[in-house]
């Protein structure tokens, strides 16, 4: 659906070149909900806005549905923009408008559908959302999330088959935050949209993305299926949201370990074998004795995921070992 070709992106600031994306390859599949991770000054925001031409890339191609977005003239680009939904941080809602005008402003821009139709496919959205009942209230009457559940709707308006999300969650509470990214996953599910969102949380990513691209200084250091990239980071970046995720100090849980014996490894549990009576079964088996110092059970989108980190004595440590690579249990020794 998306293909980044050397995308790069140069802002002229006060005489000088600053360069906010380096030369970048991305592809994003129809129907995926894919994720741009980094901190502030990363360039996820910057990539994001390239998709619709909101900013200009200084060289490169931009495909999208198989057409060159890169080479559209003023016309194309307002057809081709009607295609592509934008959510906001701050939502971007008008003040003075209800609820119900602000769901309409694009269908009237677009001038395609009669009165009666323009209403009728507001009241759509609305009720898609679950905020049928608050089409006459104006935006200072609502919440925070039903704000961002406005700004969906709108995004929904004209039928695109992209959805652009600019931190859409960072200004909800977590119980908030969570309601909006199911509402999320079921558009996408249901509509089969191409969601692309950026964040600065990791259990942003975890709980709604099939795919993740980490982004550091305008570069991508990491990229591939969500469940890879957050249960085995590879470049620093990455292990650094991921302890962040999970409140973790690797350097302070290495010195805790320091005083505890024996052999310490990391077991990742994908699926089923998430709840499978592994740890009893190898240490029958074996005759090794194991102590769990750390541990999580969680799920990655629709999948469930384990972690433990154990430390290991006594018995047979190497058949073991194998017995947890034959399981297809990722392991990882740590000391």
């Amino acid at each position: 659906m998306i293909e980044f070709q050397n995308v790069h992106k140069t802002y002229r600031v006060a005489g000088r070149d600053i360069t906010a994306l380096q030369p970048t390859n991305l592809r994003i599949e129809e129907g995926q909900v894919y994720g741009l991770i980094g901190h502030s000054g990363a360039g996820k925001s910057t990539l994001l806005r390239l998709i619709n031409r909101l900013e200009a890339s200084s060289g490169g191609r931009i495909i999208v549905d198989g057409e060159d977005v890169t080479a559209f003239d003023s016309q194309q680009l307002r057809g081709f923009r009607q295609r592509v939904g934008m959510i906001f941080q701050h939502f971007n809602l008008l003040s003075s408008k209800t609820v119900a005008d602000n769901v309409a402003l694009p269908l009237k821009l677009a001038g395609k559908l009669s009165g009666r139709e323009l209403d009728q496919r507001v009241a759509e959205l609305l009720a898609r959302v679950g905020l049928q009942d608050h089409a006459k209230k104006y935006p200072a009457q609502l919440s925070g999330g039903q704000k961002q559940r406005v700004g969906i709707a709108r995004a929904l308006a004209t039928q695109p088959k992209i959805l652009l999300c600019d931190e859409a969650t960072s200004a909800l509470d977590p119980q908030t935050t969570a309601s909006v990214l199911q509402l999320l996953a079921e558009i996408n599910r249901e509509l089969n949209l191409t969601i692309v969102l950026i964040t600065h949380e990791m259990d942003v990513i975890r709980r709604v993305c099939d795919q993740v691209a980490v982004m550091d200084a305008g570069v991508i250091v990491e990229q591939g299926p969500v469940a890879d990239v957050f249960l085995h980071p590879q470049h620093s970046t990455t292990k650094r949201f991921v302890q962040e995720a999970e409140h973790v100090d690797e350097g302070e849980q290495r010195d805790d370990f320091a005083h505890v014996p024996g052999r310490i490894v990391r077991l990742t549990f994908q699926g089923d074998a998430t709840y499978a009576p592994l740890l009893g079964l190898v240490a029958r088996e074996t005759g090794v004795d194991y102590s769990i110092l750390a541990g999580r059970i969680d799920r990655i989108k629709d999948t469930p995921y384990g972690q433990l980190t154990l430390a290991i004595t006594g018995g047979d440590m190497d058949a073991a070992f194998a017995r947890f690579t034959a399981a297809d249990v990722h392991m990882e020794v740590l000391r």
